[in-house]
């Protein structure tokens, strides 16, 4: 699911992918308004499935990362304001969510990004997180 949800630099909030084109893709907005646009190659896009956050030993994917949010919140939308929470606090909501994160190289944006993400997200009704092509390849064994 992760793999068509993707981060657009300069706008904001997250984007699914409709359709591709010659030159361009085709997105939609994820949140209410659905917007859809297209997106060029200049663009900076990243998908979500690319995305890992940085650990003392390795990355783990963002998958894995929002599916220890989902759990820690029972599914809903993170309780905590990250606009108005410290550094202190959002630190702390990330150490109970991946204990081991890196704490040098994972930055106060880096977790008000992931919080915001999650909501966004959980708002829209996309809450299924894992990817379902390890499971398929899993399977195909």
């Amino acid at each position: 699911m992760l793999k068509t949800i993707l981060a657009i630099s300069g706008k904001p909030g997250l984007y699914k992918l409709i359709s591709q084109a010659k030159n361009m893709l085709i997105v939609e907005a994820v949140s209410a308004d659905k917007k859809r646009m297209p997106i060029y190659a200049s663009d900076k896009v990243i998908s979500l499935g690319d995305i890992a956050m940085y650990t003392n030993d390795d990355e783990v994917p963002l998958a894995k990362v929002l599916e220890s949010v989902k759990k820690k919140e029972n599914g809903a939308a993170v309780s905590l304001d990250y606009k108005k929470a410290s550094a202190e606090e959002l630190h702390a909501f990330m150490a109970e969510v991946l204990p081991e994160y890196d704490r040098d190289r994972v930055h106060t944006s880096d977790i008000k990004k992931l919080i915001q993400w999650y909501n966004l997200l959980i708002e829209n009704g996309e809450s299924d997180f894992e990817d379902q092509t390890e499971e398929n390849a899993e399977d195909a064994e």
